[in-house]
């Protein structure tokens, strides 16, 4: 590593030598004044320096800071990060199949992907893993147990995992496998003329996924379709050109690109004839839609081929691509922004125009612009997609985030899987008072406690009243007022009831019918969901929406502009 080092300082040096010799711009010159003087700061501290330093250390502080003033989307990927890069873009990697996560000293199967080795081999989530090729996974780092994991398709290892009710540990061998994550992880019909497919993200093929459930869904008698695009974080700009393909004519521009060098100058257009141009569709985003997820998002929205419900997207009009650079790393760097074909940027963060602390600031309210649709609606640019419908989300209790954060659901979700063999469908699983009661009890048992905002903000005014002196002016009132607010753990499971049994539904049929189960039994208490099937039930509100005719009254006396 160190002769590496000293390879890249020797060539640095070498260019910059190299260019005080040439005739060049004033922009040259400070590129290789500056490049000059990293270079002898470097050698000498590394020189000098009162301990001994490590020089690929500082040299990736350097990059990451060099990076770090620019936006979050650049970034530095050395060889070591190559695969979790290649499985971003691709969905590909070779391993078990499941996810993993920390449980106290050791890390543990959180869930297995169903049809992969993992679940072939039995895994459930819930089993610690003890040691992997005898290796103990014993305050083993996650990352670490996680190359332990991945490996060469077609080779085995051999897991000791402990499973719940049993104290002894078990030995299991598995064969690793090529895992290709599904971009679509459930489709199918909501009613008698309703599909629906989820879209969780933009890999290698998701445009050939979407459409196989269109195609298999229109073969179900679907009239209508919902396609799901929240929490998806996007991925390839190509696969979002070919899953709005699927709904819009052949040679319709769907995403331009404008950079600062012209070969990043593109205009994206539809190459393949669609699949269907007439079906109603309703896209469903949220604050976590982004990228791709926004180009199909808006193009539908501007092409006024899709009504859009949920909640205002992420806002990223920034594209990337990776450049080679030299030892097998890579850079991603942001080489443009995208235009929807209304003309509109959604980029919601002005990366280049910081504040003066170096915080990053929305793109301000005098610079945003009003487009028009197909139609002639109005749309905006400067902040992501702006629904035609929005539906908030509800905000859960601090009950229900403290049971999920000290993962609660899942504890007793390992226990209860363990005591029951099978469970209704997804449709038709519900949480019984009986069971409800039965999560309540388990969580007694566990010790569990929490605070509210209320609680902490109590305790913050009473020790600033400390400090004063006006506490003892008040202490009966004081402690009026904290009897009052102080949570009761019996009531708060009243209160927040319907969004705890949701989420421990999820829970416990995952375990049974894995990740296909959670998206169907999620489905059933879904308020957007609900706003979709009732926009695509009527015909009228469906058009009069697409044709300007129709005013978000959840949204109409907002600012134009509200995040």
């Amino acid at each position: 590593m160190k002769r590496r080092i000293r390879v890249i300082v020797f060539s640095v040096l070498v260019l910059c030598g190299s260019l005080l010799f040439i005739s060049f711009s004033d922009k040259d010159f400070q590129i290789a004044k500056n490049l000059d003087i990293f270079v002898t700061l470097f050698r000498e501290l590394n020189l000098y320096y009162v301990d001994d330093t490590d020089p690929e250390e500082l040299i990736e502080s350097g990059i990451e800071g060099m990076l770090g003033s620019l936006d979050p989307y650049t970034t530095f990927i050395p060889e070591s990060d190559m695969d979790d890069f290649k499985f971003m873009t691709t969905g590909q990697y070779g391993g078990i199949g499941a996810l993993i996560r920390k449980a106290g000293e050791y890390t543990m199967i959180s869930e297995p992907y169903e049809g992969f080795p993992a679940h072939k081999s039995g895994l459930r989530a819930g089993d610690t893993i003890i040691s992997i090729n005898g290796i103990s996974t014993r305050k083993m780092d996650i990352s670490d147990v996680s190359e332990l994991l991945k490996g060469t398709p077609n080779t085995s290892l051999e897991l000791s995992i402990r499973r719940i009710g049993s104290e002894k540990a078990k030995d299991i061998e598995i064969v690793r496998e090529r895992i290709s994550i599904n971009n679509v992880p459930f489709y199918g019909m909501l009613d008698e003329e309703t599909g629906y497919i989820r879209l969780s993200n933009f890999t290698k093929d998701a445009a050939r996924e979407v459409k196989k459930a269109v195609m298999d869904l229109k073969d179900q008698n679907a009239r209508a379709l919902i396609l799901d695009l929240r929490s998806n974080p996007g991925g390839l700009l190509m696969e979002s050109v070919g899953v709005s393909n699927l709904f819009v004519k052949k040679g319709q521009e769907i995403v331009s690109t404008r950079g600062k060098i012209k070969k990043d100058d593109n205009v994206y257009i539809t190459t393949s004839q669609p699949v269907d141009t007439n079906i109603p569709l309703v896209v469903l985003v949220d604050r976590r839609s982004a990228s791709a997820s926004e180009i199909v998002a808006g193009a539908m929205q501007d092409l006024d081929r899709a009504v859009i419900i949920g909640r205002r997207t992420f806002g990223k009009g920034l594209v990337q691509r990776t450049r080679p650079l030299s030892y097998n790393t890579q850079l991603k760097v942001t080489t443009a922004k995208y235009y929807i074909p209304s003309g509109r940027c959604i980029q919601a963060l002005d990366y280049t125009h910081r504040n003066e602390d170096g915080s990053v600031g929305y793109i301000p309210d005098s610079l945003i612009s009003e487009f028009k649709t197909l139609n002639g609606r109005t749309v905006y640019d400067g902040g992501g997609i702006r629904p035609d419908i929005t539906v908030e989300e509800d905000k859960p209790g601090n009950l229900t985030i403290n049971l999920y954060a000290n993962n609660m659901f899942f504890d007793y979700a390992t226990v209860y899987s363990a005591r029951h063999d099978s469970i209704p469908s997804p449709e038709k699983y519900t949480v019984t008072d009986a069971l409800y009661d039965d999560f309540k009890e388990y969580i007694s048992d566990q010790e569990f406690d929490y605070t509210t905002r209320s609680d902490d903000k109590l305790e913050e005014l009473i020790k600033m009243a400390r400090q004063e002196s006006y506490y003892s002016l008040a202490e009966e009132e004081f402690e009026a007022l904290k009897k009052k607010l102080t949570h009761d753990l019996s009531k708060d499971f009243v209160t927040f009831r319907d969004e705890i049994t949701s989420l421990l539904a999820e829970e416990i049929v995952s375990r049974y019918y894995y990740q296909k189960g959670r998206i169907r039994v999620s489905l059933k208490d879904d308020k957007q969901m609900d706003k979709a099937m009732e926009v695509l039930y009527s015909d009228d509100l469906y058009r009069n929406i697409l044709s300007g005719n129709y005013v978000d009254e959840s949204v109409k006396t907002a600012s134009r502009y509200g995040r």
